[in-house]
């Protein structure tokens, strides 16, 4: 089998045979004209003869290749065929005559089929979660290629399986169900290939079954087919039982049909539908061990309801409703109004609500018609809703109101009066009572009498807000009132607002009830637990204002009511920050041209970094198509300023300010602009300390104020031990002298007595 070519010339020539075949190598020779048969021909590998022929007797041939070499043809006297070729066999060989000149060279290449050095044994036992590695290695011409395969299909490289050294090793950790099985390492190169198969298993478990495949989170479009594994080990004939938010699956009619569990554990849903978000759950009948992951299910925005008639409420604000669904999240809607597109933002008093609902502030009759409403998100949209017919109709009124308050004693009865009456062409309304809460009015000492409600045998705990609410197709009114009942513990005091300044605040409420009580005032730094009280004084008053408060700090305040049963009720108290400084009057410059312009920046924030202050911003959520490019303005004592020298692509959501000064207070603002106007983002306010800090000057100041305080205590008590001592000394002290009791009226301080 001739692999070889000859080159022109006294160049070598290339042979390639297989181990086991043929080859021939082809033998030129130079002979003098007029002579074709070489004389005394001679073949050599590595100098040293290895066939000769003389004088028309028999060849001589060499021990290793007798019975595999003989001439070509009695017409090619010089050629010889070398048979059942060696891997010994491979080197330089020549050919050569006593009547010829030339030595042709030949360098002869075996190819050898792959053979293994080192495998990994048979059978692998090993425990869950431990690593492993599997050597081949193997050798032959050219060198072999070392492939894995795993029951029939290529490894495939992950977080806890690799390949390595060429490909010798395969790599395993933490190992678990899914990692057992055949891994079978093939050899192979032009000469063949080989094979060698481990089996890896566990070793024998003890204990009760576990999971040790368990679902994990999916995430899928409507319609698709999704499967969550379930395996247990050691393998038994136990199942498992696949729950859907809590419910066995074979007890959901909804998942009948499309919901199956398979023989190996693992529970298919094909198809899923958007109903089928939710977490699932697979546990094993004997409750040894259970799993759970979570299944969202994506698709596109969608429109569930259309009513075909919807009513406005006429000067009131009136909502056109658009019942979607979304997953991912909505992101706009489209509305029309009789065919034509509706620009909500270029409306007065038309807005568009996050769940995509038409918002109309003051509706009039302009805004009846046939409207349609198109939902979007990440997914796309299923389509329009269908044509709703919106009429604008007066709203029902109050012809009779409850009282704005009832006040009775313990064991009283009190009636408290409502009634309401339809606009021409609507229905008459209905009349319930409800408390605050929104839970209706009832009991065994609760009567009705047409609207109308009456609660006898009060109690104490009938003290609250009661609403008389009247409904119709139009809109639903609302009167409130509100019930004291005398004569009990004291409720809580309601209506509680606070007003701070840097260092204080004043609290106004609401008396619980008219009968005598004291009031206390409990406040606490919202990050602290530690509570301080402060006695109202005088006790009629329902104000008062708290001192010594730390700037820019959270607190929460509640007010508190006692009376001689010695029973305390406190409100829920309310939460209020005091500011950093005084409030200002926001000098932000307009644009003078108020064209079309992008919304605002959102979120504005700003970090300290090694590099500088880094300003951090959101994309504008409305008409972010008008977006041109952004800008950054600063002020400190003076006005605002443009801080960035070149314009910000839009792309670009942050800005690195350097260079700013210590000590100095700086506020930030950046705007999104388009090509005739602008939008302001949120202001951020940023201080830099300087090299003394604002709190140890603070608190010089306090010792200071402290020592000087002091001072002037200890000399006043000296003062009035000597004014005592002197009238004593005269014996005009022969009456009992009253001492009146400052009052500090409706001011305390923490720090007070």
């Amino acid at each position: 089998w001739l692999l070889g070519a000859q080159d022109k010339g006294k160049q070598a020539i290339f042979l390639t045979a297989k181990s086991g075949e043929f080859v021939v190598f082809n033998c030129q020779l130079d002979l003098p004209v007029g002579v074709d048969t070489p004389l005394d021909l001679r073949w050599s590998k590595e100098d040293k003869t290895i066939y000769s022929l003389a004088d028309e007797k028999d060849p001589w041939v060499a021990e290793r290749y007798k019975d595999r070499i003989q001439l070509v043809s009695s017409h090619a006297r010089s050629s010889i065929n070398l048979t059942s070729v060696r891997e010994s066999d491979g080197g330089w060989y020549s050919c050569g005559a006593s009547n010829s000149n030339s030595t042709p060279r030949f360098r002869l290449t075996v190819n050898t089929p792959p053979r293994f050095l080192v495998t990994p044994e048979d059978m692998i036992r090993i425990n869950f979660g431990d690593a492993i590695i599997l050597s081949c290695q193997a050798e032959g011409r050219p060198a072999p290629e070392i492939r894995w395969y795993k029951d029939a299909s290529p490894v495939e490289p992950s977080a806890t399986v690799g390949l390595f050294n060429q490909g010798s090793e395969l790599r395993i950790s933490d190992i678990w169900q899914q990692d057992l099985g055949d891994y079978t390492c093939i050899a192979g190169n032009t000469g063949g290939q080989i094979s060698h198969t481990s089996t890896l298993t566990t070793v024998s478990v003890k204990g009760p079954p576990r999971i040790v495949v368990p679902p994990t989170n999916q995430t899928t479009l409507e319609g698709e087919k999704v499967r969550f594994p379930c395996e247990i080990s050691p393998a038994s004939n136990l199942t498992v039982e696949w729950t859907h938010d809590g419910t066995s699956i074979s007890a959901l009619p909804s998942l009948q049909g499309r919901a199956s569990a398979q023989r190996d554990g693992s529970l298919v849903i094909n198809p899923v539908t958007s109903e089928d978000s939710g977490f699932y759950s697979c546990e094993i009948v004997t409750g040894s061990d259970s799993a759970m992951a979570y299944l969202n299910v994506e698709y596109p925005a969608k429109v569930t309801f259309t009513p075909t008639v919807q009513y406005l409420p006429f000067r009131l604000a009136g909502v056109v409703q658009c019942s979607i669904k979304a997953n991912p999240p909505l992101q706009y809607v489209t509305w029309t109004k009789d065919k034509r597109l509706l620009e909500p933002y270029s409306i007065k008093d038309t807005f568009i609500m996050s769940n995509g609902s038409l918002l109309l502030t003051k509706v009039t009759q302009e805004h009846e018609g046939r409207y349609t409403c198109t939902p979007y998100n990440a997914q796309g949209t299923q389509g329009s809703s269908g044509p709703m017919e919106v009429l604008v109709r007066k709203p029902p009124v109050f012809t009779v109101e409850p009282e704005s308050l009832y006040q009775r004693k313990v064991g009283e009865t009190v009636e408290m009066h409502c009634d309401a009456q339809e606009a021409e062409g609507t229905q008459k309304p209905n009349i319930q009572w409800q408390l605050r809460n929104g839970d209706a009015v009832q009991g065994e000492r609760v009567t009705m009498s047409k609207a109308n409600i009456s609660i006898s045998d009060l109690r104490r705990t009938d003290f609250g807000y009661y609403q008389c609410v009247a409904s119709n197709e139009v809109a639903t009114i609302v009167s409130a009132t509100r019930l004291v009942v005398d004569g009990t513990l004291p409720h809580a005091p309601h209506n509680l607002t606070a007003n701070c300044t840097e260092t204080t605040v004043t609290l106004s409420w609401l008396p619980g009830y008219t009968y005598k009580q004291d009031y206390v005032i409990l406040y606490q730094e919202s990050s602290s637990m530690e509570q301080t009280s402060v006695p109202v004084i005088p006790n009629t008053t329902t104000m008062t204002t708290i001192t010594g408060l730390t700037p820019g700090t959270d607190y929460l305040f509640q007010v508190s009511a006692k009376n001689t049963q010695g029973d305390m009720m406190t409100n829920v108290g309310v939460t209020m920050p005091t500011p950093l400084q005084p409030a200002q009057e926001d000098d932000f410059p307009r644009p003078s041209d108020d064209g079309p312009k992008p919304g605002p920046p959102l979120g504005l924030t700003i970090t300290d970094t090694s590099l500088g202050y880094l300003l951090k911003w959101q994309t504008p959520s409305e008409k972010v198509d008008l977006l041109q490019y952004y800008s950054v303005r600063y002020k400190t004592d003076s006005g605002w300023r443009i801080l960035n020298r070149d314009d910000i692509d839009p792309a670009d959501t942050s800005y690195l300010a350097k260079n700013l000064v210590e000590g100095r207070t700086y506020h930030f603002r950046v705007m999104a602009h388009s090509a005739t106007s602008f939008e302001p983002s949120n202001e951020v306010k940023l201080s830099i300390p300087s090299s003394i800090t604002h709190d140890d000057t603070a608190a010089l100041v306090g010792d200071n104020s402290l020592f000087i305080g002091g001072i002037l205590l200890i000399g006043a008590i000296l003062f009035v031990a000597a004014i005592i001592l002197s009238i004593c000394a005269i014996r005009i002290c022969n009456k009992r002298r009253a001492r009146e009791n400052g009052k500090i009226y409706g001011i305390h301080s923490p720090n007070s007595i």
